[in-house]
């Protein structure tokens, strides 16, 4: 395909203000081209200029590839997949780094945000978009960065897996098996913590598909991706502000919200800024069992993440130890191996110091129970009697 031929018959329209109907789109190309133009030609046209105003542009089609979970484009000749099978490089190509500006611009608009040199980085969702439901959107303009127009979608594909499909996968063992599914059965309150892309909604969507179905989940997150198999399931989504920063409703609002919707449990799909504050006051208030997910490198980070985060709520350090301790009682950490595999790593329990600090004892780790197993079943129901 010629793309100069496309940019002239893309500014043409733009010009003329002209449809992108087929017979417009025709003229538009003999009009161009400047020489006799085959109905191939014209359908290539067609096809390369609606990617540019609909849609993802090039990108459409790999948003539908199964398995891939982020589509990352560095220039207009570097176009990444990520994925079960890893990050690897595709054969897309954009005619030149404007046309990659123009798309993350029309989907900032998409997504309710600005992007322009004031602006020149943009984080948002793009609802409809891909065939899995939400796909969230990042991009960052030159001279921020310095190599080209930077575009990230990452497809937020439901979580829908049970404790038995996942250890099909081998995300765990028998052991691991028998692990969460005391943590649920003795409603204990939990976070699964990791990177980007280790599985943690994927783990918290399985546990809460083995909550008793008389038990009431009400939920709040970012986006729709957590779908157990569970009757009682709700969930509260948060909203964005439009494009004059105005409409935002965000997971601090939900929080309160959920509270006043008489759950069993509650969950916050993933603890990211001050509705953490929110979260541990919910977890003080009868509601056993509750969980969420956060971003950590492993489960002894876990105090000092949470200390941040509640720093931007207005909580000291000392009153957020002390509801945290009161809070939850187990950490699941999840890890993406080298082979892109997801896997339960590490489970730890809070143990406070006598300084009052709180600290995540490893109980279980790389498949095997540690010497500290009796800290985790010393949180299970006794069934001896006694």
């Amino acid at each position: 395909m010629n793309f100069e031929l496309v940019e002239r018959v893309r500014h043409r329209l733009a010009g003329t203000g002209a449809g992108t109907d087929p017979v417009a789109l025709a003229d538009a190309v003999r009009a161009e081209a400047g020489r006799p133009v085959g109905h191939t030609e014209v359908l290539d046209a067609l096809r390369v200029v609606r990617q540019e105003l609909a849609g993802a542009g090039p990108l459409e089609p790999l948003l539908s590839l199964p398995g891939v979970t982020d589509v990352l484009v560095t220039g207009p000749d570097e176009v990444w997949v990520d994925g079960a099978d890893g990050l690897r490089r595709t054969e897309v190509r954009f005619p030149s780094d404007d046309s990659v500006r123009r798309l993350a611009q029309r989907l900032a608009l998409a997504a309710g945000r600005r992007l322009d040199d004031a602006q020149p980085y943009v984080d948002g969702w793009l609802p409809g978009l891909g065939p899995h439901g939400r796909v969230r959107l990042h991009a960052v303009l030159p001279p921020i960065a310095a190599d080209g127009t930077c575009v990230s979608l990452r497809l937020l594909r439901p979580a829908v897996h049970d404790l038995a499909a996942l250890r099909a996968l081998g995300t765990f063992g028998a052991d691991g098996v028998e692990l969460v599914e005391a943590v649920v059965a003795a409603r204990l309150s939990f976070l699964v913590t990791g990177g980007t892309g280790a599985g943690k909604s994927t783990l918290l969507a399985a546990m809460l598909g083995a909550v008793n179905p008389a038990e009431r989940i009400v939920c709040v997150e970012d986006a729709a991706e957590l779908q157990p198999a569970h009757p009682q399931f709700v969930r509260l989504i948060a909203r964005p502000p439009n494009v004059e920063g105005a409409g935002e409703v965000g997971l601090r609002d939900l929080v309160r919200q959920a509270l006043r919707m008489r759950p069993d449990r509650l969950v916050v799909g993933e603890v990211r800024g001050h509705e953490v504050c929110e979260l541990l006051n919910a977890l003080n208030t009868g509601h056993d069992g509750s969980a969420g997910t956060l971003h950590a490198n492993s489960t002894a980070e876990v105090p000092a993440r949470l200390e941040a985060l509640a720093a931007l709520g207005g909580l000291s350090r000392a009153a957020l130890h002390s509801q945290l301790a009161a809070a939850v009682q187990v950490v699941l950490h999840m890890r993406r191996s080298a082979s892109g595999r997801r896997e339960l790593a590490e489970v730890g329990v809070l143990s406070r110091a006598d300084n009052g600090d709180v600290r995540v004892l490893p109980v279980w780790q790389e498949g095997e129970w540690t010497k500290r197993r009796v800290l985790f079943s010393a949180l299970l129901p006794r069934t001896d009697g006694r």
